[in-house]
């Protein structure tokens, strides 16, 4: 089933629904349009901050600490 298809046959199920049912309906597809939009939001954030040279002093910077600071190891 495509798109168009799919909007269509859950058009004509919602008009059979009760308007109370409708409500929740729409509050669901609102719900789903944030959660897609924060998604958006954030990918577009993780990219420009990857792409960033902000952090990028980190580095340079020594070790402060190395292996032979361990008090115990993982065996």
């Amino acid at each position: 089933m495509d798109r168009i298809d799919l909007i269509e046959t859950t058009l004509r199920k919602i008009n059979q629904l009760p308007d109370s049912k409708i409500i929740e309906i729409n509050d669901f597809a609102e719900f789903l349009l944030q959660k897609n939009d924060d998604q958006i939001l954030q990918q577009g954030i993780q990219e420009i901050a990857s792409k960033s040279n902000v952090f990028s002093y980190l580095n340079d910077e020594d070790d402060l600490y190395s292996a032979n600071d361990l008090k115990e190891r993982y065996k």
